[in-house]
């Protein structure tokens, strides 16, 4: 069963790998992620969440000191994007540790 689960998500991971390699990223392209490792596709996706959180962060500030050019409803906006990006990129972390603990479990 364990087997069976951790062949599964490699296949998976191989899919996202095979997709991500013939498609254009939506993400930026940085130093970091050239070549199209997965460690590098992470960091991509670490620094775009953090700059989804500070961009929201920085909208917060804005309209708390009274800016009249920011609205309340992008504000909430960006604040609900982020947020919704740090709770995917926790999944994929979550999916990331469950499949390195099994692995480390199996049997030699």
């Amino acid at each position: 069963m364990i087997n069976n689960n951790i062949n599964q998500v490699i296949d998976q991971m191989r899919a996202i790998e095979t997709m991500a390699k013939s498609q254009v990223s939506p993400l930026q392209t940085t130093d970091k992620a050239e070549g199209g490792s997965f460690a590098g596709m992470m960091q991509q996706a670490i620094d775009q969440v953090n700059q989804s959180q500070t961009e929201a962060r920085q909208l917060s500030k804005a309209l708390e000191m009274g800016d009249p050019n920011v609205d309340i409803a992008e504000v909430m906006v960006a604040m609900q994007k982020s947020s919704v990006s740090f709770q995917a990129l926790t999944e994929v972390r979550n999916k990331l540790l469950t499949a390195y603990q099994d692995v480390m479990n199996m049997p030699v």
